[in-house]
């Protein structure tokens, strides 16, 4: 299958990792981030970090949407769905996050919510459609990626003169975030480069990090999802910093340019604005880093449909996962982890997402530990 089959070789994966392991200094160590879920679950469903000398490290970034989504957030979804009698529509990865009280949307269900798993947000426009007596909440999550499909969805009810559905707005946004974890580094954690995100990168272009490698004098490689990406994106970081260099690379040309995709740019400008300050899990409260949706479009906003307050809510105390999405640690150093905290009975978001990198170690990376 093009631009599959031929990015999962594992003769060629096998000779550029011996071109990275010729390229490395022996005598400095490498230590980059991957920022985007996507690319923690490669990296270890694939192994690639068996295959980088061992004075190169990759350490999970805040890129997993789900992850990053805090609790006071899901406690909003939850009361909608058993305070006011909505139909809640949500992704599915949503439905096992840890909420308040030991609830998830999942128990909320169970508790007689109506919480229901969608594959896309014209699924909830098209059930509020069909149920016109009902109020059908769409609990929007993600990164770039998935924001122009809520925005058209919007746009679409607005079209529509739906006048039963709303969306509870939690987009979040890539450079903020980045920007959170470069003014981070210290001797807890140290980053000489960055994996950029792939799908993000393909809305917003690779011109936003450009201020990032300026300022930081922190490369930034743009990458695939598949093995052989990731690992050209690290030989293509180890050549800049050996070079000296800080510069916006792009390794994934077949699908991002510097521009990205104004037509989705513009309609996320049309439907939303930036919300003054946003709570991230693990990365506290980041100012103009979450979307919201504009006057224009007040009628369709959850928040203020049926005013919902927000409360931050602290995570778990034995829970690292705040930590884990700063790269402070690693899901293996969490004392919960694979024990009292395993995808089938999560405490913390990291483990929920097959992007969480407590969840892709889990799956992929645990055994290797014994």
């Amino acid at each position: 299958m093009k631009y599959i089959d031929e990015f999962r070789d594992g003769e060629v994966a096998q000779k550029l990792a011996a071109a990275i392991g010729r390229e490395v200094n022996p005598d400095r160590r490498y230590h980059f981030m991957e920022f985007c879920g996507g690319h923690t679950h490669a990296i270890s469903r694939y192994g690639v970090t068996d295959l980088l000398p061992d004075n190169v490290r990759m350490i999970h970034g805040p890129g997993c949407p789900v992850c990053v989504l805090p609790i006071g957030r899901v406690d909003q979804a939850i009361r909608l769905a058993l305070a006011h009698g909505v139909t809640l529509c949500t992704y599915g990865d949503c439905l096992r996050v840890p909420a308040s009280d030991g609830l998830s949307l999942l128990k909320a269900k169970a508790q007689g919510g109506d919480i229901r798993m969608i594959y896309s947000c014209a699924d909830a426009v098209a059930l509020a459609q069909q149920n016109p007596e009902k109020q059908v909440v769409f609990f929007a999550i993600g990164f770039e990626t998935t924001t122009p499909p809520t925005a058209v969805a919007i746009k679409q009810a607005a079209a529509l003169g739906l006048k039963n559905f709303s969306v509870l707005c939690c987009h979040v946004l890539t450079p903020p975030a980045i920007a959170s974890i470069m003014e981070g580094v210290d001797e807890q954690l140290q980053l000489d480069g960055f994996v950029g995100p792939a799908h993000v990168s393909t809305i917003i272009g690779s011109r936003p990090y450009e201020p990032f490698a300026a300022q930081y004098r922190k490369p930034v490689v743009i990458a695939g999802f598949e093995p052989l990406d990731v690992l050209l994106a690290i030989r293509m970081l180890i050549r800049q910093v050996n070079e000296g260099r800080a510069e916006v690379e792009n390794e994934f040309v077949r699908a991002v340019d510097r521009d990205g995709n104004r037509k989705a740019q513009a309609l996320m400008d049309e439907v939303f604005e930036l919300r003054e300050n946003f709570e991230w899990r693990g990365l506290g409260t980041l100012p103009h880093s979450a979307r919201r949706l504009r006057a224009e479009f007040a009628e369709f906003d959850a928040e203020r449909r049926f005013v919902l307050a927000y409360r931050p809510v602290a995570d778990h105390k034995g829970c690292d996962c705040g930590e884990i999405l700063r790269g402070i640690k690693r899901p293996q150093e969490c004392k919960l982890f694979g024990t009292v905290c395993t995808p089938e009975n999560p405490v913390g978001s990291c483990m929920v997402s097959s992007e969480g990198a407590c969840a892709a170690h889990y799956t992929y990376g645990r055994y290797k530990d014994v």
